[in-house]
């Protein structure tokens, strides 16, 4: 049995790993000339930049893949950051937020008066609502009732008063916290699918669990790494894959799905999974089939604008994940959402990746990874964008380290939703597809599988469960289990 995997982003390799490891005969067809999809590498004279995916969390979902195929898991080397991120406000305060549960709650409580006993309990529910979800909204398929009755899903329901369905993170978080510096801390966990926390659910608060009470943690040769494990997992479960080859059509007959076409020809295929963008799938390789146009026009996820600078000195302040909050985050999101502009004053994400691995940057610089959201690519200046989004930048970091950081910037690269757009095929540069922001967007997004076309499913950051690495490749898995239901079906059939 022949599969065909579209697109070698960190779904693509996850689904074509489970599927060697059922016994088909894997092929992964890849536009570009690397795995990983938008975890990529940049090398800018001595300075080396990862230019997607920067937080890395749950790393045993990772393992998972390893110990399915009965390997050491081990060889994978990473460590934990002894600081998630570093955060910076206007008004000049800044403070590391540890990774260690006792100092972490005690740093809420020195640096903004935070009672112990709250962020305890909040960091608690997030923890719980996440353990006993997981099972069934981020490891299963929402799409197929029957596999979640059980009693994992009766758990879940016990705890439904607990979601807040009906509110969303920024009510939950102003009903939580005194201060509004830590609601401004936790609303920013939905930017991790793309989200606005003014408008997503408050159950998505959750979202911090993994980063908050597990650690954030950092690959030893970077986050490209985690794609080039996976590719060499992959290649020893016997995964072919054929780069620079772009796939120009999925081919239909009698509402099953036959082969794929390629410049080099069709390649014949009893399974297809598609890790491209689920609206491009339909629309650039299936544009005669059906489609559910409900599901793919909801409102997309924000897009990002990242400046690349190798930087020609150190900053002892700054850490590996750093966060310079804007004083206006509502406007700051009405700005992406409903204004689709580019604000006025954004907040700043700086990754540093050569704090943590020195030879990503010379011995006296850094390598910045500088990222605003913004809103998605509907025909804007986007030239003109740039110059302005950088002068913003700038201005926000001389003043937050009081510093002159063009005298130090001696490479740039810039990435933004046209780049996205063009080389990882997201449709108007959206990197997650649909946003979150309604009550049900969970249960909206595409699943796994295709309800119209025998042997298509999907896997990816646009399709459920969502964004981020391990819901990625959970996507992977539950593509697999729905072909593995579905393969148990037509042979009782």
């Amino acid at each position: 049995m022949k599969a065909i995997v579209i697109g070698a982003g960190i779904g693509g390799l996850g689904a074509s790993i489970r599927l060697a490891n059922l016994g088909y005969e894997v092929t992964v067809f890849e536009a570009n000339n690397h795995v990983g999809g938008k975890m990529n590498n940049l090398q800018l004279g001595d300075w080396r930049f990862d230019m997607g995916p920067s937080v890395f969390t749950g790393p045993e979902y990772i393992q998972e893949l390893f110990e399915l195929c009965g390997e050491d898991f081990t060889s994978f080397h990473y460590k934990k950051l002894a600081n998630s991120f570093t955060y910076f406000f206007p008004d000049g305060q800044h403070f590391k937020l540890p990774a260690n549960e006792v100092d972490l709650i005690a740093t809420f409580e020195r640096e903004l008066g935070e009672d112990p006993k709250v962020i305890r309990k909040y960091l608690k529910k997030s923890g719980d609502n996440y353990k006993a979800i997981a099972p069934l909204f981020i490891e299963t398929s929402l799409h197929r009732w029957k596999g979640l009755i059980n009693k994992k899903l009766v758990k879940a329901l016990s705890r439904l008063s607990k979601y807040k369905l009906n509110s969303t993170m920024n009510v939950e978080n102003e009903a939580t916290f005194k201060n509004p510096k830590t609601v401004q801390l936790f609303n920013r966990y939905a930017t991790y699918n793309g989200s606005d926390p003014y408008k997503t659910p408050a159950m998505l608060n959750m979202i911090q669990h993994l980063e908050m009470n597990e650690g954030v943690y950092l690959p030893e040769k970077g986050m490209v790494n985690i794609a080039h494990t996976l590719r060499g997992l992959a290649e020893r479960q016997g995964v072919t894959f054929r780069f620079q080859e772009k796939v120009t059509a999925i081919n239909i007959q009698n509402d099953t799905i036959q082969n794929v076409t390629t410049a080099q020809g069709e390649y014949s295929a009893d399974v297809i999974v598609s890790n491209m963008d689920v609206a491009f799938t339909y629309e650039k390789l299936m544009p005669l089939a059906y489609r559910p146009i409900k599901t793919l026009q909801q409102e997309k996820s924000s897009s990002a604008m990242v400046f690349y600078w190798g930087i020609r000195k150190k900053f002892d302040q700054l850490g590996v994940h750093n966060m310079l909050f804007s004083p206006d985050y509502k406007s700051e999101f009405n700005a992406l959402f409903d204004e689709h502009v580019l604000q006025s004053d954004p907040s700043i994400y700086i990754n540093i990746t050569s704090k943590s691995i020195p030879t990503d940057a010379p011995p006296d610089g850094e390598n910045w990874f500088v990222m605003i959201n913004v809103t998605i690519n509907n025909g804007q200046d986007w030239e003109e964008y740039r110059k302005q989004a950088r002068e913003k930048i700038i201005q926000v970091i001389n003043r937050t380290l009081t510093t002159s950081i063009v005298d130090y910037i001696e490479q740039e690269f810039v990435m933004d939703p046209v780049f996205i757009e063009e080389t990882y095929s997201g449709k108007a540069g959206s990197i997650y597809g649909n946003s979150s922001n309604n009550t049900y967007a969970a249960f909206n997004r595409h699943p796994n599988f295709s309800n119209k076309i025998k042997g298509l499913y999907f896997a990816g950051v646009t399709v459920h469960p969502g964004g981020g690495i391990p819901l990625a490749l959970n996507s992977a898995k539950i593509a697999v289990e729905c072909l593995k239901q579905d393969t148990k079906r037509e042979k009782r059939s």
